[in-house]
């Protein structure tokens, strides 16, 4: 059997847990797209693509992944999207593809706040069933200096507000995102927000400088210096201390991290501390991670 193409717009980016997932890509882009720290999708413009558009590539992808059940809506912020224009989507995929295990998107908390809690329990009940939030942080210094466009208790009740409607949330933590300066409050109030949500996966990444150092150091609206590797470590420990959680599936394997850690918060805590000791007292001194390229 020959299928038709379907044509992404270039760079496309999902989660890793998406590995194994169809990707529809129902927006182009970042609605927001102005962080500091994030060159993702600054060569994109963003659009919110139509259902008569997606019909057929979601008809496409159902054949070509036949026995997939896992659907995730690119771009940034699929879920930027009015519940009006998301359901027939979801409808569409729920047609083509038969029993769905879960779809999923990229999120804003302005994205979870701007819809109803009747909407959100719509949508859940459609198979929208996790969202993904790079918060970055949850100290509000810090979100101004990255202009996030989000303060620490927007981003509480923004995802608070998913998860009474039965959303799932995946949280984002950048490790090194305000440098030495504010390494301590970035790593106590990030654990602090965390410990407020209680998502049902939270991951840390490290701060990458894909187009230089000082590129970044231009965005940054403040001074930033870059954390060691050392530092890092330090950082990390600080927030996982920190942090009193229930349940929480927890993973820093992404590329950018020179640790990799895995466990449960909180039983797995004190075991991801000593590891963490490990590295710190066997990593070299004054030496800066690599950055791994986005492009």
């Amino acid at each position: 059997m020959t299928f038709s193409q379907i044509t992404y717009v270039e760079p496309v980016f999902r989660p890793p847990g998406e590995a194994s997932s169809a990707i529809l890509q129902t927006t182009i882009g970042c609605s927001w797209n102005r962080c500091t720290f994030c060159e993702m999708y600054t060569s994109k413009k963003f659009k919110a693509r139509n259902i008569d558009d997606l019909k057929p590539e979601i008809e496409l992808l159902s054949k070509i992944y036949k026995g997939v059940r896992k659907v995730f809506l690119a771009d940034g912020n699929a879920f930027v999207l009015s519940a009006k224009n998301l359901i027939p989507v979801l409808t569409e995929i729920n047609r083509q593809f038969g029993k769905i295990q879960r779809i999923s998107s990229y999120a804003l908390p302005k994205d979870i706040l701007n819809k109803s809690d009747s909407e959100l329990q719509k949508l859940r009940s459609l198979g929208l069933k996790l969202l993904y939030l790079g918060i970055e942080t949850g100290d509000d210094e810090l979100l101004k200096l990255i202009n996030k466009g989000e303060t620490y208790n927007s981003t509480i009740d923004g995802i608070l507000k998913a998860q009474e409607a039965g959303i799932d949330t995946s949280i984002m933590i950048i490790n090194g995102l305000g440098g030495k300066k504010y390494s301590t409050q970035h790593a106590v109030n990030s654990a602090k927000i965390i410990n407020r949500i209680n998502p049902k996966y939270l991951s840390t990444l490290t701060l990458s400088f894909p187009y230089g150092l000082e590129h970044f150091q231009k965005r940054f609206n403040g001074k930033y210096s870059p954390l060691t590797i050392t530092e890092h470590f330090k950082e990390l420990k600080t927030f996982i201390t920190h942090t009193e959680l229930n349940s929480v599936i927890y993973r820093s394997d992404h590329i950018s991290n020179n640790l990799v850690l895995k466990g449960i918060l909180s039983k797995d805590k004190k075991k991801l501390i000593d590891v963490i000791n490990m590295a710190i007292d066997i990593a070299p001194k004054d030496v800066y991670p690599s950055t791994p390229s986005i492009l």
